[in-house]
């Protein structure tokens, strides 16, 4: 039963870590318009799979903003 617990608690740190990165990415980047930025960060935050959605479809859209 820990270790069950403890299993589950890993997938959910991973998982908020990886959907925080997933977050810091799309602000520091550019999509063309912020409707397209606010799509985004919604479908970071959906609970364990909005960061892999984020990463397969939407990682290579944004481009770095420059710094002045």
């Amino acid at each position: 039963m820990d270790q069950t617990i403890l299993y589950v608690l890993l997938i959910f740190a991973i998982s908020f870590g990886l959907t925080m990165l997933a977050l810091i990415d799309i602000i520091l980047k550019d999509f063309g318009s912020i409707k397209a930025k606010i799509i985004w960060h919604f479908i970071a935050i959906v609970p364990i799979i909005g960061w892999l959605l984020y990463l397969i479809f939407g990682f290579k859209k944004g481009q770095r903003n420059k710094p002045a």
